[in-house]
């Protein structure tokens, strides 16, 4: 509970930061002819990460439903809470500045990485599970779920973290540089706990 009391303290504080963040985006390169194109870093990191987002709040809650572990039920209503804000947060702005929520572009396009393999078994960006892996968490229960969840959720963070990285480098948009930035922080704190929770249960992340 030490750790995740910190992370929960953390979520509430961009729950409450939210609303003025999706309002200033308006102000700053959020309408008009300031607004990012179809192409742009900003518009292809918001498209992606909405869809990297939506499956770490499902893994979330299926794991939620597989244990009774207070900490980790804990950290997955976290994650899933602050994902599903901030996947809001991002499609709202592709809203504000008029731009369509898919592309023909294949994904990470907008990071120069459109060639990649990509879409094997579900797993679109990197750090996506597989639908193979997201349907095995759902078959699981008790500490091995706990484990399983803790080793995607790390692979999935750190695949986020490459792409909002790729965002504090390329976007213009400010509001959105700093959020990818939050992301880049948040997500390497809930790395550094999921380790622990991990040794704690005789496991490692994923090589």
């Amino acid at each position: 509970m030490r750790h995740v009391g910190l992370i929960a303290g953390a979520a509430a504080a961009v729950l409450v930061a939210a609303g003025a963040i999706t309002y200033a985006v308006a102000e700053d390169g959020g309408s008009g002819d300031s607004a990012p194109t179809a192409d742009s870093a900003d518009a292809g990191f918001a498209r992606d990460m909405a869809v990297h987002h939506q499956q770490a709040v499902e893994m979330s809650y299926i794991v939620r439903d597989r244990t009774k572990d207070a900490e980790v039920r804990r950290l997955a209503y976290d994650i899933a809470q602050t994902q599903a804000n901030q996947r809001g947060m991002l499609l709202g702005w592709l809203d504000l500045w008029g731009l369509p929520k898919v592309s023909s572009d294949a994904p990470m396009t907008w990071m120069g990485m459109g060639d990649m393999t990509s879409g094997k078994d579900g797993a679109l960006m990197p750090g996506m599970a597989t639908n193979t892996e997201m349907k095995k968490l759902g078959t699981l229960s008790g500490k091995q779920a706990e484990v399983f969840y803790l080793q995607l959720m790390t692979d999935h963070h750190k695949g986020g973290i490459h792409m909002a990285e790729g965002c504090v480098a390329k976007c213009t948009v400010g509001v959105e540089k700093r959020l990818a930035q939050g992301m880049v922080d948040a997500q390497q704190s809930e790395i550094d706990l999921m380790a622990d929770l991990l040794k704690e249960r005789g496991a490692t992340a994923r090589p």
